[in-house]
Order: structure tokens, then C-alpha cells, then sequence
């Protein structure tokens, strides 16, 4: 039977649309409501005439725009030119983005509301209006994946790769009694059933934990009992059948049927699996703490035992049950959420992994460019420092190998006897950290080595307060963050002797020291000797591991300090161009778009006639394409194999472009919160590099969502006869053909 390719329908932010059912799989009668309908209340407000700019109409609200980007995200589970293991991998991610969502985004709203919280948001709503639109537009989505794998994908999975997720009651006679073996010698050990009782107290459920719900009669007193058992899914939470390979029992399914091993001489009336989600966004203040590490340790603390923001049940559990725990947790009913199917799909991931590499993405090795490669340690051989010093370095990860470039620049200054002094910055880094090492290294082999860790980045305080400790017992001058501000930069800098003089070698980024996401997502890294730059890095160090708040910088644009005023200098240079020679051009593309100081600018310049395209992957709140306001503005989001990540700003500047790459994006966070760093690319071959991708992603006609004025992201695919343009194959074919000649030259 012939393929039908989905005829995928866009979600939207702000707009109310009918039930749509998108066909799925093979021909299939299997089908799946992808876009509900959303409340009214969130449908834009009609533009009054003469609105000014900052009014709540042209605004799109931020918590809805991100669930759209969610939407996005499922959507490529739910298309069938996706391979299928990688469908699976993005149900995985939406579940996993969606419980970050309910811990920050839902969270945050919940405290404001409880502080009595009444600012208006751009788009002129509460807190509490806002969470309740937020709250009922999640609900679908949740609905919407659970369904998309039992109903689609899981069996799919069974029927093209034989993995077969099986209930407990479907093994033969002997397969159940090895699995009931396996409990009793393996899981059961490991078990601490909670009762609850007026001697022991309802017990505390940790975050995102799956737990199952007892519910048991004693015989002969007739008396109800309520239990709760964590399942300890550390291990692994697909249990191998028996005698049957790649099918697989869930944990919670062999504990559900073991319960009567667990509480003997009681008759178990019912087993439901539950889990939590608890609130990550606890109030910090920073500007009252004397010591940052004490305050970030309290924070962890304390988000352990946040208010819970989220039930997620079986839907077939007894309302009794479901009402008590309801009512332990402090909930109302729209935070319980119910499934028909299995409950946290983050657990899917393993399956992905397995060996089936024509239901995966065409595998993908990091290429090394020509610049860097036979460049070892022989003594006719260049080293590193000597490749920067022929010219800028531009890095395109992960089309271009992270540990072949960025990576060995740091590890190379470790080792390299002329070098003094190394500075990084480390926002986010992979577990078994080779950045880190060399740090290490470095100190050991007696250089100056200064590291400022950021241990306030959501959801890494822990790791990153593990690797300042160990860095400091190496004898590494650790600084752990600025009070108030995060350091999100992501900057490097080698000072070397040479010749009798010093010169500074930099690494400016757009994405952070870890190998394991360079794999993953989008970033570009500038590696330069160039002086300027140079000396702005060492100013950026000495204002953040010292006193030194009033630096000047000559290149580097940084915020806080700077970069809101240079970007909207920049914006208004294109309208003067515009109104002088008809020329105003900017690109730019970034993760969210939120600001709306910057958006205002946004406005301005598209009332002047300058041409404006914004490649946003995340939430936006700028509306493009409303007369009189934002027609000249046109905004597309890219989601694919690899996550989005670099941030570029194009402005043609009558001609003698002007083109950045930085850490952050146009948000007040990143412009207000935040320490980032924006460099300029300026030589030419390279400039081309960053404005040739942008257009890449402008044409794509594969990955790319066009959003619209009323708020619908609308899904390009290639016309009759048009050949499909992905961005991602089309930078990992020039990738390839760059690795053994880069004098391939960039178009423009």
C-alpha cells in the first residue's frame, strides 16, 4: 500500500482552530487530533488603529508561543519521512521538554500567582490568566503524544523492528515464572512499600519520580489501605522477556503483579502507576547572598521539596485514589493529568539506541576541516596557535568536529610549555568532561588557569558545583558566577609567550565546552588572535573574576552593559539606510525572540520598508506580517535532527555587512540577566560562511515552519516536482565536500 504523507497541521499560539485528525502510518486506520482546538482567550486581540508599539495586540504571549515550538517538536514524530526510531526520539524529547515546561514556565506562574503577582506580560496578561490559558493549552499536547505512541508508534515499532512493549498479563505460563524469579531475587531487595496510616504519614514523592499506587483491604477486619512504592528505575526500565528477543515488560508491570508478595496477608485491590512533577522555580535572592555556593546548595534543597505543579495518573485509577492523592499534593483538578497508555515517555530514549540504523538518521561524523587536520606535534608539523595565526577560524559544530577544533585548542594550551594562562567560561559541560580535564592539566603543569562555573544554570547546579571543587583542589582560580547575573558567554582565552611579547589567542562561541552537545546542536565559535579582540577578553575576565564593573570594549559587544544599545543602534542604522538608498536589510537568527524593547525596533524598521527576516526556533513574541506594522517581517523556525542553537545577526549596513555571532539571544534575560558576548566576524570568506547558512535556512523547504500573523506556524514541503531543500543535509553535504577543499567558495 502506498505511503500517505501526513498533511501536517501547524499549532498555534494565539488561535483557535477545529479538531483536525492527521492520517498516520502505512495506510493505516490509525489516526490522531494533533491540533485541538485552544481556549478563545487566546486568539490576538484585532490591532486598533493607531496602536502604539508597545500595545498588547501586537503581541503574542510567551508561555503559549513555547508550547507551540513543543507542538513543533511532536510533529516530527508524527511525520513519516522522520525515520521511525527517530519518531520514538521525538516523542521522547516532547515529554521531556513538556515536564521542563511544568517545572520552570507553569511553576514560575504558580509562585506569582500564590505572591499575588499582578504585572501585565507585553501581551496584557496576569499571571493567573496567563496560567490558566497555559495550563489548558498543555493539556492536549500531553493527550496528543501519550496517544501518538500507543496508538502509532508503538505499534509500528512491533511491526517494523519486532520491539514489542508487552503488558505483564500477555507472557506464557514459564516466561511468568522466570520474570517472577527475576522480581524476587533482583527488583524486590531494592523495594520500600510506604503505607500510609495515622502512624505513618503521607510520604514525600520526589520529582518526576514514577511511583505506584496501593490500594488494600485486610481480610478479616475489612479495613482500607492506602500504599505508595517508588519504582527504582536507575537500572533500566525494560525488563527482556524471556526467551523472546527485544520484547519487553515495563518495571512498574512486574511490580504491579508481585503485589501480593510485597503485602502478604493482604488482598491488593488495585495497583495504578502516578508520578509528580514539582515546582523548579524557586525564589533566589541573589543580592542578599554572602556565599553563592551555601545559596545554590539551599535552592537544590528547596526544589526538592517544591510544591508539586503536576499529577500524572493512569486513567483507569479508582477516583478515590486519584482524589486522595489530589488532595496530599495540594492540587487543583486541572494539574492532574490522566493516560490510557504507559505514563513518562522520557523512558523511550534506550529504545532509540538500539542497533536499527535504517530506521535511524544517516549516521553523522563530525568532519575535520582542512585547516586543522595533520597538524600534530612533530616538530615540522604546526601547532594550533600557529594555525590561528594565519587567519580567523571560523567552527561550524556539528557539522565540523568540536574536539578536532574547540577541544584542542584547550587541550594544546594545556600541554604547550609557552603558554601562561588560560580563562574559560563553562556554562553547561558533559559528564565526563575533557574541557575540564585539561584545566586540570593545565594548573598541574603550573599555568595560571582561571574558570568561572556557573553554578546557577537551571537544572546543572550540582554538576557544576562537583566541577568547581574538583578544579579548585587542582589549584584552579574558580570563580562561581556573578551575584544577580548568569554568566551564559561562552569564551575562552590563551595567553602565550612569544618572541618576547604575549599574544592572546580567543575562542568565542555561541554554544557551550561540551562535547556531548556538539554533537547535537547547531553552534558556530570564532578562534582568532586578532588583538582587539584579544584585549576585550581580558577586560570580560578581569570584570568577572574581579572588580572591575566599568570596562570598555572596543569589539566585543556584552551584556549587560552594551548589547541591548548596540543592537538597536544597528536596527536603526537599516532604517536610515532604507530611507536614504532603499537598502535595510537584516537577518537574524537566534533560539527565542522575547524582548520587546527590541521588538519595537523590530516595528520601526519594518514601518521604514527595511526587509527583515528573524529564524527563530523557539517561543516568539513578535506577530510578523500585520499591515502597517510588521509586513516587512518575516519569521520562519527550523526543527529537525539537530537542535537549532547558534545565534547570528546580519545587518547589510549600505553594503559593508555587518555580521555577529553570539551567546545570547534577543531576550530580556539574555540582555538584562545575563553576562553574554556578541563578536563581529569580519573577515570576508567567513562572513560569507555565516550569511550562506542563513540563506540555507531561509530556503529550506524541508524543516522549516513559517509563522504567521494570526499565530500558525505553517509546515513548508517542496511544491510538485521541487526538490526537497533540508538545511541540515544540505551543511552536512558542504561539510563533507569543505573537509578536503575549503577553497569551495560561498555564494553570496
Amino acid at each position: 500500500m502506498a505511503t500517505t504523507r501526513p498533511s501536517l497541521k501547524p499549532i498555534f499560539t494565539e488561535v483557535a482552530l477545529p479538531d483536525t485528525s492527521v492520517p498516520l502510518g502505512d495506510g493505516a486506520d490509525l489516526s490522531i487530533s494533533f491540533a485541538p482546538a485552544i481556549p478563545q482567550a487566546t486568539i490576538p486581540r484585532e490591532v486598533p488603529e493607531g496602536a502604539p508599539l508597545d500595545h498588547p495586540s501586537l503581541y503574542f504571549n510567551r508561555e503559549l508561543s513555547w508550547l507551540d515550538f513543543n507542538w513543533r517538536v511532536l510533529a516530527q514524530a508524527l511525520d513519516e519521512r522522520t525515520p521511525l526510531l527517530e519518531r520514538v526520539r521525538f516523542i521522547a524529547i516532547t515529554a521531556n521538554n513538556l515536564d521542563e515546561f511544568y517545572q520552570k514556565r507553569i511553576g514560575g506562574l504558580k509562585r506569582q500567582v500564590a505572591a499575588d503577582v499582578r504585572a501585565i506580560s507585553p501581551d496584557g496578561r496576569t499571571p493567573s490568566e496567563q496560567l490558566r490559558l497555559v495550563v489548558a493549552a498543555a493539556r492536549p499536547m500531553q493527550a496528543a503524544y501519550s496517544e501518538a505512541w500507543e496508538n502509532v508508534l508503538r505499534p509500528l515499532v512491533a511491526e517494523r523492528l519486532g520491539i514489542v512493549i508487552r503488558d505483564y498479563t500477555s507472557l506464557g505460563k514459564d516466561q511468568r515464572a522466570e520474570m517472577d524469579a527475576y522480581f524476587l531475587e533482583n527488583i524486590s531487595p531494592i523495594l520500600t512499600p510506604l503505607a500510609v496510616d495515622p502512624g505513618h504519614p503521607f510520604p514525600f514523592i520526589s520529582n518526576q519520580s514514577l511511583s505506584l499506587a496501593f490500594m488494600l483491604r485486610h481480610p478479616a477486619r475489612g479495613t482500607e489501605h492506602f500504599a505508595r512504592l517508588k519504582v527504582p528505575t536507575s537500572r533500566g526500565r525494560w525488563l527482556a522477556v524471556p526467551g523472546e528477543a527485544r520484547h519487553y515488560v515495563p518495571l512498574e508491570g512486574v511490580i504491579r503483579h508481585n503485589a501480593e508478595f510485597l503485602f502478604k496477608g493482604m488482598d491488593v485491590e488495585s495497583v495504578h502507576a502516578f508520578r509528580v512533577t514539582r515546582n523548579a522555580d524557586v525564589h533566589r535572592t541573589d543580592a542578599a547572598a554572602g556565599d553563592l555556593l551555601a545559596l545554590i546548595s539551599e535552592e537544590l534543597r528547596e526544589r526538592k521539596f517544591a510544591a508539586v505543579v503536576r499529577l500524572e495518573v493512569e486513567a483507569a485509577m479508582p477516583e478515590r485514589v486519584r482524589t486522595m492523592l489530589q488532595d496530599e499534593l495540594g492540587l487543583a483538578e486541572e494539574d492532574v493529568i490522566e493516560y490510557d497508555g504507559i505514563l513518562d515517555l522520557t523512558d523511550l530514549l534506550p529504545l532509540v539506541d538500539m542497533e536499527s540504523p535504517e530506521h535511524s538518521f544517516e549516521p553523522w561524523e563530525p568532519v575535520v576541516p582542512v585547516s586543522f587536520r595533520h597538524q600534530g606535534k612533530s616538530e615540522d608539523q604546526a601547532d594550533i596557535f600557529s594555525v590561528i595565526r594565519n587567519g580567523d577560524l571560523l567552527v561550524h559544530h556539528p557539522y565540523q568536529s568540536f574536539a578536532a577544533t574547540t577541544q584542542r585548542f584547550i587541550e594544546e594550551a594545556a600541554e604547550d610549555p609557552a603558554v601562561l594562562a588560560i580563562k574559560l567560561t563553562l556554562y553547561r559541560t558533559s559528564k565526563d568532561s575533557p574541557i575540564v580535564q585539561a584545566l586540570i592539566r593545565a594548573a598541574e603543569n603550573g599555568k595560571q588557569v582561571a574558570a568561572l562555573i556557573e553554578v546557577k544554570a537551571r537544572f546543572d547546579e550540582k554538576n557544576n558545583m562537583e566541577w568547581a571543587l574538583q578544579l579548585e583542589n587542582a589549584g584552579v582560580h574558580v570563580t562561581y558566577g556573578l551575584v544577580g547575573l548568569k554568566t551564559h558567554t561562552k569564551t575562552a582565552l590563551v595567553v602565550r609567550e612569544e618572541e618576547d611579547m604575549l599574544r592572546t589567542y580567543c575562542h568565542i562561541g555561541t554554544g557551550n565546552y561540551n562535547p556531548s552537545t556538539a554533537r547535537l546542536y547547531t553552534d558556530f565559535g570564532l578562534l582568532t588572535c586578532e588583538r582587539g579582540i584579544g584585549n576585550d577578553l581580558v577586560n570580560l575576565f578581569h570584570y568577572l573574576t574581579g572588580y572591575a564593573p566599568e570596562q570598555h570594549y572596543d569589539t566585543l559587544v556584552v551584556a549587560p552593559r552594551d548589547m541591548r544599545d548596540r543592537f538597536v543602534d544597528l536596527i536603526r542604522r537599516e532604517v536610515e539606510h532604507q530611507e536614504s538608498n532603499g537598502n535595510g536589510r537584516i537577518i537574524a537568527k537566534m533560539n527565542a525572540l522575547d524582548d520587546p524593547a527590541i521588538i519595537e525596533e523590530l516595528y520601526r524598521a519594518s514601518q521604514a520598508g527595511v526587509e527583515i527576516d528573524l529564524i527563530v526556533r523557539g517561543h516568539c513574541r513578535l506577530r510578523p506580517g500585520i499591515p502597517g506594522y510588521s509586513e516587512n517581517i518575516r519569521i520562519c523556525s527550523i526543527i529537525g535532527r539537530f537542535l537549532e542553537h547558534s545565534r547570528i545577526f546580519f545587518f547589510k549596513n549600505g553594503g559593508d555587512r555587518i555580521t555577529f555571532i553570539s551567546s545570547g539571544d534577543w531576550q530580556r534575560r539574555n540582555l538584562e540577566d545575563r553576562v553574554e558576548a556578541a563578536v563581529p566576524v569580519r573577515e570576508k570568506h567567513l562572513q560569507k560562511r555565516l550569511v550562506q547558512t542563513l540563506r540555507y535556512c531561509l530556503d529550506d523547504n524541508r524543516l522549516a515552519w513559517d509563522l504567521q500573523a494570526d499565530g500558525q506556524y505553517v509546515h513548508r514541503h517542496p511544491a510538485d516536482g521541487e526538490k526537497e531543500r533540508s538545511v541540515h543535509a544540505k551543511l552536512m553535504r558542504r561539510a563533507r565536500s569543505r573537509a578536503t577543499n575549503e577553497d569551495i567558495p560561498w555564494d553570496l
